[in-house]
């Protein structure tokens, strides 16, 4: 059997370069989530520029989300076998390729197919986060990582106002232009100020796991975002949930009698890996709740007697505060987890999430208490949200990180889809009819935020129930070259 590569001491890459490379792998963690939002504010209008339905404009969200979540755990494998700054490029370059194919076209199929690519980005944080452990020494690590997680709700932050800005007053194919020049230079920043990692794990790629883990995602993603659409009880939305059990029990069956798998699922059933996993989708429903339910909310009509008929510029710049917090506070996350332990970060931001929730249903008239309670949510997002990959560094081998943060992502991802459906069932069934047109009521809405609360506290206590890790005691040793980071992760078990 192949013995994977050994584990170097870590180095930061000297001079010019090495000063760059936290805020160039920031910039491409911002950007993919720019690029991930930059289509919400053409929704509404897709259909007439597009001459297609408001069926098929819908897949250009969906293609991102199916596409985002089958890569994710892929390309993070494929990181720790082949190189993560090899795989970072690709995944930035597919990202960039499919902006310029949505700059050209105007055609839905060609849209959606670029969208599709797109989702390739969403492997760039886990893939950084995997390069920050491999280059950064233990005393700089923390920080760097709580930066990197939080450039997710700092990129969506940005690219609502931006893109609506953009949209408003210049064609919308300029949006993707501009996207289009800021991958260019997103790739070119990665090849030049990021050295390819030295650990690895060798090993045939796992084609079967690959196809069989797409093929239950897909069935289950795509049941979970259309069920709203096509009916829960339908016989399609019934048997994608069907074939998606039955297809990821085989690829579970597969994954354990595989000498080098996909997944590696008897490092997930580890107690401090599997129920961080499980806080990850927990806290990514309880997260996205905030930005579906504020935009819908301040967008409202007056009529309604909550709503503050806002357009979706004023709308990107409600949430705007949220993001700019999430640069603020992701060092104080760094500090609690090096005082505390990662485990702590993230129940208290979980907590936190659920307090900011609290102010939404105190209070979702005022525009100041809106923002301030998705501040505070915000807030919360950034302390659970840079608390996970932390944890995840510090239960699994250091040739596996790339692949188990990726897996990390995509519980995010599901809890975030499930969010979105959940939502959409509660608004879809409190509604009253305004000027004609069914409107959601504010009793919906303060239903959504009390679910997400109630999920934001559930998140907190699985987080206190992970073990408690040895990380600290494990970073200092490894600081010295005294241990490898695989003897850490079967201490932590």
């Amino acid at each position: 059997m192949e013995q994977p590569a050994p584990i170097a001491q870590p180095t930061v890459r000297p001079g010019l370069r090495g000063r760059f490379t936290i805020p160039v792998l920031a910039f491409g963690g911002i950007l993919m989530a720019v690029m991930q939002t930059v289509v919400v504010p053409l929704l509404p209008d897709l259909p007439r520029l597009t001459h297609s339905s408001p069926g098929a404009v819908s897949w250009t969200v969906t293609a991102t989300l199916l596409s985002g979540a089958v890569l994710t755990p892929v390309l993070g494998r494929a990181g720790d076998m082949y190189g993560k700054r090899r795989v970072l490029t690709s995944a930035l370059l597919l990202m960039t390729v499919g902006s310029v194919m949505c700059a050209l076209s105007s055609d839905i199929a060609v849209l959606i197919t670029a969208r599709a690519l797109q989702g390739a980005a969403a492997s760039v944080v886990p893939l950084s986060i995997s390069i920050l452990r491999d280059e950064l020494p233990p005393e700089r690590r923390g920080s760097a990582v709580a930066l990197m997680s939080s450039t997710v709700g700092i990129g969506a932050a940005l690219g609502l106002p931006l893109a609506a800005l953009v949209v408003q007053y210049y064609d919308w194919h300029t949006m993707f232009w501009l996207t289009s020049a800021l991958g260019a230079v997103g790739v070119s920043a990665v090849w030049w100020a990021v050295k390819e990692s030295p650990v690895r794990e060798p090993g045939r790629f796992d084609v079967a796991g690959t196809l069989g883990l797409a093929a239950g995602l897909v069935c289950l993603l795509l049941g979970v975002s259309q069920g709203g659409q096509w009916g829960w009880t339908s016989a399609r939305v019934l048997g994608l949930f069907a074939a998606a059990v039955a297809v990821l029990a085989l690829w579970w069956w597969q994954q354990l009698h595989t000498e080098r798998p996909l997944v590696d699922l008897r490092l997930v059933s580890r107690p401090r890996v599997g129920l961080s996993h499980v806080a990850a989708l927990l806290t990514g429903f309880a997260f996205y709740a905030n930005s579906l339910v504020t935009a819908q909310l301040v967008q409202a009509p007056k009529a309604t007697g909550y709503g503050l008929g806002l357009s979706i510029v004023e709308t990107g710049l409600c949430l705007l505060p949220g993001g700019v917090t999430m640069l603020l506070f992701s060092p104080l996350s760094a500090r609690i987890s090096a005082a505390r332990g990662p485990r702590v970060t993230l129940a208290i931001g979980a907590a936190v999430i659920a307090c900011g929730y609290a102010l939404r249903i105190a209070d979702s008239r005022d525009l100041w208490m809106i923002i301030l309670g998705a501040t505070v949510v915000a807030t919360g997002t950034t302390l659970a949200y840079s608390a996970l990959p932390t944890l995840i560094l510090r239960a699994v081998p250091a040739e596996q990180t790339a692949s188990a943060n990726g897996v990390n992502v995509l519980m995010r991802t599901i809890g975030q889809a499930t969010s979105s459906a959940a939502v959409a069932a509660v608004l879809i069934h409190h509604t009253s009819p305004v000027g004609g047109v069914p409107v959601p009521t504010l009793h919906g809405y303060l239903l959504a935020f009390t679910v997400a609360g109630i999920v934001a506290l559930v998140a907190s206590a699985t987080a206190l129930a992970i073990p408690g890790d040895t990380g600290r005691r494990g970073s200092r040793r490894a600081g010295s070259g005294t241990l490898d980071a695989r003897n850490e992760a079967l201490e932590g078990a």
